[in-house]
C-alpha cells in the first residue's frame, strides 16, 4: 500500500514528556552498516544523509540514536549532526547511554553511574547540541537494580544537561524501580509480532501516560531484518488482503497496540522510508489483529 501523501502524521500523535511527536520515529543505528549495526558494510554516506533529510522533510520529529551506534566509517550521531543541524524546534533526538565501545567497536564495560555524565557529554559533543532531549539508560544483561545509574542521571537531569529519561531493556520491575527514582516518559525495548514478552510492560505504560517504544517491530528474525527471511504465512495473508508488504503489516499491528506505542523503524532507503510511514494509514481489523497476535514466528 502507499498513501497520496505520505506523512509521519497518519498514525497520529503522542505527547513524549512536554514533547509533542508524530507516532512513527526513525531509529538511526542500520545507517551506520546492517542491522548488527557494529558489521556490515554502511550506505554510502550522501544517502544516508539524504535519508535523514527526508525523513524530517515527512514529518518524523523523533529520531533514536545512541554514541555506541557506530562501524568502521559512519557514526550515526554524526550523520544526524550532519544533515539536520541547526535543527528543527520541533525534532526530539532520543539516546541511550549504559553500553560502552572502545574505538574499534569492540564491547567494553558497561558504564558505571559515575561514568553516565561522560557518556551524555559524548553524546552532546557529536550532536552538537547543549542538552538532549531525551536519554534512555540501557539496562544491560544481568543488571537488576537501576536504581544507581538511573539516579545519576536524574542530577544530570536536575542540572540542565538532560530534558527527560527513560530506559530500555527493562522489565516492569526495573520500571517501576526507575519510576522511584525520576520520572520516566518512555520505555524502550523489543517488541513486535515475534516478540511479545513485554505486554504487561505495554499495558502498565498506556496506563501511566508513558511512551512505550518499540524496536526491531518489522522483524522476523533476530535482528531488524524482517523481510530477509522467511516470512509469517499469517503476515503474508494480511499484506496480500490489503495490498500492503509484510512489514507495514508488521508496524500497523504494532500501532495499534496502543496510542503510546512509538515504534522507530530504521532504514537506509529513502523507498522503505516512504513505505514505513505509509503503514500509518493502515487499520487492521480485530479479526486480523487476532491473528496477527496468534500467529508463531516464521
Amino acid at each position: 500500500m502507499t498513501a497520496a501523501t505520505t506523512s509521519a502524521s497518519l498514525a497520529g500523535t503522542w505527547l513524549l514528556g512536554d514533547m509533542r511527536v508524530n507516532r512513527i520515529g526513525f531509529g538511526a543505528m542500520r545507517l551506520t552498516g546492517s542491522a548488527v549495526f557494529h558489521r556490515g558494510t554502511p550506505s554510502d554516506r550522501g544517502q544516508a544523509l539524504a535519508v535523514l533529510r527526508r525523513a524530517v522533510d515527512l514529518g518524523v520529529n523523533h529520531i533514536d540514536t545512541a554514541a555506541f551506534y557506530f562501524s568502521q566509517l559512519r557514526s550515526a550521531n554524526e550523520l544526524i549532526n550532519s544533515a539536520l543541524s541547526p535543527y528543527p524546534d520541533d525534532l526530539v533526538i532520543a539516546t541511550k547511554v549504559g553500553p560502552a565501545r572502545d574505538a574499534s567497536g569492540e564491547w567494553a564495560a558497561p558504564a558505571r553511574p559515575d561514568q553516565l555524565r561522560g557518556q551524555v557529554e559524548e553524546n552532546l559533543r557529536q550532536l552538537g547540541r547543549d542538552h538532549l532531549d531525551l536519554v534512555n539508560l540501557r539496562v544491560m544483561r544481568g543488571q537488576d537494580s537501576v536504581a544507581e545509574h538511573f539516579g545519576a542521571l536524574a542530577e544530570l537531569r536536575e542540572a540542565g544537561l538532560v530534558r527527560h529519561l527513560g530506559v530500555s531493556g527493562v522489565r516492569l520491575h526495573q520500571l517501576v524501580e526507575a519510576q522511584s527514582v525520576a520520572p520516566v516518559v518512555c520505555v524502550q525495548n523489543r517488541y513486535g509480532i515475534d516478540g511479545r514478552g513485554d505486554e504487561e510492560l505495554v499495558e502498565h505504560c498506556g496506563a501511566a501516560g508513558i511512551a512505550f517504544v518499540p524496536f526491531f517491530s518489522i522483524a522476523g528474525g533476530e535482528h531488524e531484518a524482517g523481510a530477509a527471511g522467511a516470512e509469517n504465512r499469517r503476515v503474508l495473508d494480511v499484506a496480500r488482503a490489503h495490498g500492503a508488504s509484510p512489514a507495514q503489516v508488521r508496524l500497523a499491528w504494532t500501532l495499534q497496540r496502543g496510542d503510546h506505542v512509538l515504534p522507530i523503524p530504521g532504514t537506509g532507503s529513502q523507498d522503505h522510508l516512504v513505505e514505513n510511514l505509509a503503514a500509518g494509514a493502515l487499520r487492521l481489523t480485530e479479526a486480523e489483529l487476532t491473528a496477527l497476535s496468534a500467529a508463531q514466528p516464521a
